[in-house]
């Protein structure tokens, strides 16, 4: 079992986020209009890294093994 974690938006990210995420974490920072009070949270599903901001953007592992930015709403990861 792996837990996830939490931290706030700009801030560096804990080690146990893997770095497969961390460019995506960066672009998706880069490209809000305000990240003030927002956080983010790491989760694990069937062994995969998921990281997703309190707006509700996603940034996970793909099946494929890269990493993909979306909505929480997204399905076809």
């Amino acid at each position: 079992m792996q837990l996830g974690t939490r931290w706030a938006f700009g801030a560096q990210p804990p080690a146990s986020v893997p770095s497969t995420l961390r460019g995506r974490i960066a672009d998706a920072e880069a490209s809000a209009a305000d990240g003030a009070g927002r956080h983010w949270t790491l989760t694990w599903l069937e062994g995969r890294p998921i990281a997703e901001l309190d707006d509700g953007t996603v940034v996970r592992d793909s099946p494929a093994g890269h990493a993909a930015e979306g909505d929480a709403a997204d399905e076809d990861w």
